[in-house]
């Protein structure tokens, strides 16, 4: 009794439909690498070897996190521009206010050419062009103190 396949047409048609699921939502770049194992399976299919499902799974497995592991760093850095860089290591940068901030009050301030929401949280108000030091980060909002 012969084992069971996916068809290499079905692997292909998956692989294309992880790749666009990819570039139309925001997410970290995954799904890019899965798309490409999927479409590396359904391409040894249509070239005519014929592997059965087990065997299947594991190729898309091992090549898709593979090339995960192996490419994902230098290609993010190479499309995004750069490492991506926690969020922990904003804390204790220095912020440029864009407008009075009050003690416990809500403004606006720029950081690194981008304008963020930010929240005095220290005891003394922050003047207009005023340096602030980041302490903590909550979503897009930026804690800052004098």
């Amino acid at each position: 009794m012969e084992g069971i396949a996916v068809a290499w047409w079905i692997w292909t048609l998956g692989g294309i439909l992880l790749l666009l699921a990819e570039f139309l939502t925001p997410g970290a770049f995954y799904q890019f690498f899965f798309g490409l194992g999927a479409i590396a399976v359904g391409v040894l299919g249509a070239l005519g070897l014929e592997l059965r499902l087990p065997l299947q799974l594991g190729l898309f497995l091992v090549l898709s996190i593979g090339s995960l592991a192996l490419l994902r760093k230098p290609l993010r850095m190479r499309f995004a521009g750069g490492p991506e860089e926690p969020v922990d290591q904003l804390i204790g940068e220095t912020a440029i206010a864009l407008g009075e901030i009050a003690a416990g009050s809500a403004g606006q301030v720029e950081f690194r050419g981008s304008v963020w929401q930010a929240c005095n949280v220290g005891d003394t108000p922050i003047g207009k062009s005023g340096r602030c030091r980041i302490v903590a980060i909550h979503g897009l909002t930026l804690d800052v103190r004098a």
